[in-house]
């Protein structure tokens, strides 16, 4: 049992050093003390070393010894690596949703699309965490969507590598609202089990992400 807990513990550590690099809270390059992230997160050294041995197979840290842990964190070239990958893989994400989804699912993509529409209309604003936060749930919807777990996991970590670089595609209201448009079409391809079209469009969907990118620079 206590040795059940100590692993769920070590796996909990993992998970919040593992967002704190992907948004940017641990800057490439700095060092991950065990003492000091161990009070932060309120644990032992134990289950910090055990989550950044982790996050050094992931190739998230370097351990360097006698010297210590380093972020070494998601590089430009990974960032497009990822997306290149992630337009491949969503279209095939697509085309499997449109095969083997729900009604349950389909009714979880449109609530989350109309939500994403009306953040864009908001007297009050557009509110640039909210849209990616909705993009996000788009997306893990899909990724469930398609029946394959497997699938489903490379997606969801390619979408957690790249969290910077998703929140700075959808700055822009014009990006966003085209972006809605684009999951829009997705849905209707996937409602009408129309495999091709929804893996065309899925695939178009990165590209589009990827042009938007280059134009900011990265």
């Amino acid at each position: 049992m206590e040795e059940h807990q100590e692993h769920s513990l070590g796996g909990r550590v993992f998970q919040q050093i593992r967002e704190g690099i992907l948004n940017g809270t641990y800057k490439e390059n700095d060092e991950l003390r065990e003492n000091t992230i161990g009070k932060e997160l309120g644990v032992s050294r134990t289950p910090v070393r055990e989550a950044l041995r982790q996050l050094e197979l992931e190739g998230l840290v370097a351990i360097i010894p006698n010297r210590g842990a380093y972020v070494t964190g998601i590089s430009r070239k990974d960032i497009w690596d990822i997306y290149a990958m992630r337009s491949m893989m969503e279209g095939l994400c697509a085309r499997w949703a449109a095969e083997n989804i729900t009604e349950a699912r389909l009714d979880e993509l449109e609530e989350t699309l109309l939500l994403s529409e009306f953040q864009v209309k908001k007297e009050s604003g557009f509110n640039a965490e909210q849209i990616t936060a909705l993009d996000g749930r788009f997306h893990s919807i899909l990724y469930d969507a398609s029946g394959s777990r497997i699938l489903s996991r490379m997606l969801t970590d390619f979408h957690n590598y790249v969290q910077t670089a998703r929140k700075a595609s959808i700055l822009s209201e014009d990006r966003a609202r085209k972006s809605i448009r684009e999951h829009r079409q997705i849905l209707r391809a996937i409602r009408d089990r129309d495999t091709e079209m929804a893996e065309q469009l899925a695939n178009e969907h990165i590209m589009h992400v990827m042009q938007n990118l280059k134009k900011q620079g990265y």
